[in-house]
């Protein structure tokens, strides 16, 4: 296995945390434009969400495929095969002078970026020790964080100045020297053996996963906290650019970088002596004091509120992700994916429900309809207190 601080380590973490920037620049692009594309397409705010959660949807009900797909072929192909998929769904993008069409292409962009992300993480933990795997893990997530920001940025800022055509243009180029640089530093995967066993065995591996009930519990945790985090990022963005603040889409996209205490919590998350739980438990209260802050009608303190928000997020993200990473014993790549399926369907289906509370009672009623999800993540925190972990095979 690659040892912590080797030459081979670096490259890997390098190579990884590079791609996971890349995929998640494209992903969050659009996120900061959607008070803007509503007023180009005359659409309201519910029905623009598509734009963006359409993406996630697809990644997620692609990542078991992918992952299927890797067992077989390989974590590196996978992930090569996705980044440069990126700039001609982006070529398509361009191209598309509707609200369906722009759909349907963000549609497949999820397709395409749900390749990295099923088998990012398998890569690392087969390839690396274990002390290799805790840091490598933490600067991986991180730089979902910092892809996140740069994404959101970018998008809000390049369309102070132009279309959003010109902001997906760009983006393009630059994911497919990105892509170039990955290929060229990524080593060939030592420890990887292949899988050619029917479909039947990855769908019993899928059960098997579900059976390991702290395993599922933390799936679980992952969706409930995408759900609530990322969209409470698109209901501020209406919240600025609307009555009393009507602050530009450039300069209310500013408020992403409060994603940067999301990628200190993440790096910090390697350092973490307590339980899962415990962290876990921490990051959900958190949140919970950053939405109650962002209640009061104050730039600083919606500020204030969403660094709170993004610290606990990330840190509740990091160890549950790397949780199912490691209790996951075999089959490695389905239940990455699996988690991850969890993290974007929650991600998808929690805008529209918060997008519903912004409307009918602004921030107070996002404040009433988050309480349930944070009142679920602590019931799912001391379940995974009281569960003990179970082999995969025990219901086989």
């Amino acid at each position: 296995m690659v040892e912590y601080q080797s030459k081979p380590y670096y490259r890997i973490t390098f190579s990884l945390a590079l791609g996971a920037f890349l995929i998640f620049c494209n992903l969050y692009l659009f996120q900061p434009m959607l008070p803007q594309l509503a007023l180009e397409f005359s659409a309201t705010a519910f029905q623009i969400n598509w734009v963006f959660a359409i993406t996630s949807l697809v990644l997620a009900v692609s990542l078991i495929p992918w992952a299927v797909y890797s067992e077989r072929q390989g974590r590196r192909r996978v992930m090569l095969m996705s980044l440069f998929s990126l700039p001609v769904v982006s070529a398509v993008m361009i191209l598309s002078d509707g609200l369906v069409l722009l759909i349907v292409a963000r549609a497949m962009l999820g397709l395409c970026l749900a390749g990295y992300l099923a088998v990012g993480v398998a890569y690392l933990v087969e390839e690396l020790s274990d002390k290799a795997f805790t840091h490598a893990i933490a600067v991986y997530v991180a730089a979902n964080s910092v892809g996140g920001i740069c994404g959101r940025l970018f998008g809000g800022l390049l369309l102070e100045v132009g279309r959003w055509q010109v902001a997906v243009g760009v983006m393009a180029l630059f994911t497919l020297m990105g892509a170039l640089c990955v290929m060229y530093c990524l080593p060939k995967q030592q420890y990887f053996k292949a899988k050619t066993g029917l479909l039947r065995h990855h769908n019993r591996a899928v059960l098997r996963h579900f059976y390991n009930k702290p395993l599922w519990i933390a799936m679980l945790i992952g969706g409930i906290n995408f759900a609530l985090f990322v969209n409470l990022y698109t209901v501020m963005g209406f919240r600025l650019v609307a009555e009393p603040h009507n602050l530009p889409v450039g300069i209310a996209s500013m408020i992403f970088l409060c994603y940067l205490a999301g990628t200190f919590s993440s790096s910090l998350s390697s350092k973490w002596r307590g339980s899962t739980s415990m962290g876990i438990g921490l990051g959900t209260m958190l949140m919970l004091v950053g939405i109650v802050i962002a209640y009061i009608e104050s730039i600083s303190a919606m500020v204030l509120g969403l660094l709170l928000i993004s610290f606990g997020a990330f840190l509740t993200h990091t160890l549950a992700y790397a949780w199912t990473s490691k209790k996951a014993k075999t089959g490695k790549a389905t239940a990455v994916a699996l988690y991850l399926v969890h993290y974007y369907v929650g991600g998808s289906l929690g805008g529209f429900w918060l997008i519903y509370c912004w409307q009918q009672g602004a921030w107070f009623g996002v404040l009433l309809g988050s309480l349930p999800l944070i009142a679920l993540l602590f019931v799912l925190c001391f379940s995974l207190v009281k569960q003990p972990v179970q082999s995969e095979f025990s219901h086989s």
